[in-house]
């Protein structure tokens, strides 16, 4: 049973606090403990061999900049001021996805068609073999690096396979912490978007946004990394994603993986507290309130968003690595769920949406 995470934001790290994935969580977090890193972003939770001990096969890797208007100190590196910018950061973390597959032939690869995840899936699938490379997918997370709707064409070139529009709000709509609606300029990027059969991901969208994009986006449509405000009581956040939306989501087939962060899990925990307060099992009452919506579990996934802006210490009790998130397993056989729908919820919902969408080409 392998596992499919839907959102890591490792460029960033790299580019951010110059993280090797390649190497083990201990290592990192050993060569981190005079560094900024810890300080600003959490002990990490990725490493290599972590991957390699929780199956995790495929992840899908953000190219991410803030705005500059977001920016938290000088060790950011990795943020915007015009689309200009935000386009050669996104260029670099490009670049460095690159160079982590050409360096590392066996531990990473990028996945842009059918061809290359199927064969990705049959080294996974092969006993003999002792370690497994990791298939990277590319995710544009807040689009302002598009300049025009006709660059589109580049990032598709360049492997880029889902777009979401917004992370804080950006001049095509709303976005966390900053509502509104979709824009002109919106729309004309859903348009291109449709057109070169991009993924649409509502993750950091506005409520309206999301709603509006719903209602006339013809492609797939995605929550790669949210959780369902329902069970955040008292939250006003627009991070999360009302029930309105979710069943938005549910009859538009689209796949929501679920986030374990426990800001995201327990409403008004803050980064200090305790991680007793959050055992796993509310993560796993966020994939069950998407599956009893949806009447089957085929629409729930796993969008760690490890990394992200939190490490270890913002995470569930329970949770050290990314290796992990196999607990979840026992915990969703206690609330019933078969083998089948498991396999579905840890990473065979997101595989069976990649066969759907990628491209057949080599």
């Amino acid at each position: 049973m392998i596992i499919v995470d839907a959102h890591q934001d490792l460029a960033w790290n790299i580019a951010t606090f110059g993280r090797d994935y390649s190497r083990s969580v201990s290592e990192t977090r050993a060569g981190e403990k005079n560094s900024i890193a810890p300080l600003h972003n959490g002990d990490t939770l990725i490493g290599y061999p972590e991957y390699q001990l929780g199956k995790i096969a495929i992840v899908f890797s953000t190219l991410f900049a803030a705005p500059a208007r977001k920016k938290v100190g000088d060790w950011a590196s990795q943020c915007y001021t015009d689309p200009r910018h935000a386009k050669h950061i996104y260029t670099n973390q490009l670049d460095i996805y690159k160079r982590m597959c050409e360096e590392h032939p066996e531990k990473f690869r990028l996945i842009s068609s059918k061809y290359q995840l199927s064969s990705l899936l049959t080294d996974w699938n092969d006993i003999a073999r002792t370690s497994h490379p990791v298939g990277l997918v590319l995710l544009m997370e807040g689009a302002e690096a598009i300049a025009h709707p006709e660059e589109l064409a580049e990032w598709r070139q360049a492997g880029v396979q889902i777009i979401g529009p917004a992370w804080a709000g950006t001049r095509f709509c709303g976005g966390t912490g900053e509502p509104g609606p979709m824009t002109k300029e919106g729309f004309a990027l859903l348009e291109a978007m449709a057109e070169f059969g991009f993924t649409l991901d509502l993750s950091h969208m506005d409520e309206k946004a999301a709603l509006q994009a719903l209602d006339v986006y013809p492609g797939t449509i995605i929550a790669s990394h949210a959780n369902a405000k329902a069970l955040l009581p008292g939250s006003e956040s627009n991070r999360f994603l009302s029930d309105r939306l979710i069943m938005g989501l549910l009859e538009r087939d689209g796949l929501i993986g679920v986030v374990p962060y426990n800001s995201f899990l327990k409403n008004g925990w803050k980064q200090g507290d305790s991680r007793a307060e959050v055992p796993l099992e509310y993560l796993v009452n966020h994939i069950d309130y998407i599956c009893q919506k949806a009447g089957n579990a085929d629409q729930a996934g796993i969008g760690s968003d490890f990394d992200g802006g939190f490490g270890v210490q913002s995470t569930p009790e329970g949770i050290d690595t990314v290796a992990d998130l196999r607990k979840i397993i026992p915990l969703l056989a206690q609330k019933g769920y078969t083998e089948k729908d498991i396999t579905k919820i840890m990473g065979g919902n997101w595989v069976s949406y990649l066969e759907n969408n990628l491209t057949e080409a080599a």
